[in-house]
C-alpha cells in the first residue's frame, strides 16, 4: 500500500506545473501505478518530498555538474543513479564530489535491493552501514556502487512489469 503522501503526491502535480507523462492513476484506492512526470522544476515541493510509490520525475540539467547539484540538493540520501557511458562521469558520480547517498547505481535503477553491499544512507536518511562485509565501517563513510556495462535496463529482483 503506498502511503497517503504519495496519493496526494499525485494531485498537488498539477499545482505545481508538473505533467503526467504515463501512469499517474490510483489502483484499487490504495495504490499507485508507476508514473513519470515532466514539467516540475527542481526545487519543486513535490521533488524535493521523501515519495514512497513508483513516481519518477524527469528533471533536465545543464550538465554533469547540475546533475549533481540537483541530485544533492533532496534531505535524503539513501540511493541515486545516473545513466551514462562515460568512464568519467562513472567515477565523478561515485567520488567525493559526486552523489551524497549511501548507495550510488550506475545505469541501474535505484531499487534498495542491492543484496551483499553495505546498505544505508546519508542525509536525513540514515547514518551508517548495516549488513554485508562492510558492516564494521560504519564510522566511515562509504558507498556501494553497481555499474551496468549492458545495453539493457536490468529490473529490480528481476521483475518485469510488462
Amino acid at each position: 500500500m503506498h502511503e497517503p503522501r504519495s496519493l496526494s503526491s499525485l494531485a498537488s502535480n498539477a499545482w505545481q506545473g508538473g505533467k503526467i507523462e504515463t501512469g499517474g492513476n490510483v489502483v484499487g484506492g490504495r495504490y499507485v501505478e508507476p508514473t513519470i512526470i515532466t514539467g516540475l522544476p527542481h526545487d519543486a515541493p513535490l521533488v524535493l518530498r521523501e515519495t514512497f510509490a513508483p513516481i519518477l520525475y524527469v528533471l533536465p540539467c545543464d550538465d554533469f555538474e547540475d546533475a549533481v547539484a540537483i541530485n544533492n540538493e533532496v534531505a535524503q540520501g539513501l540511493s541515486s543513479s545516473i545513466f551514462t557511458t562515460n568512464p568519467e562521469y562513472i567515477f565523478r558520480w561515485v567520488g567525493a564530489g559526486g552523489a551524497d547517498s549511501g548507495i550510488c547505481n550506475v545505469n541501474i535503477p535505484t531499487n534498495g535491493a542491492e543484496i551483499g553491499g553495505a546498505f544505508g544512507g546519508e542525509k536525513e536518511t540514515g547514518g551508517g552501514r548495516e549488513s554485508g562485509s562492510d558492516a564494521w565501517k560504519q564510522y566511515c563513510r562509504r558507498a556501494t556502487c553497481t555499474i551496468n556495462y549492458s545495453k539493457e535496463l536490468p529490473l529490480a529482483q528481476g521483475i518485469d512489469f510488462s
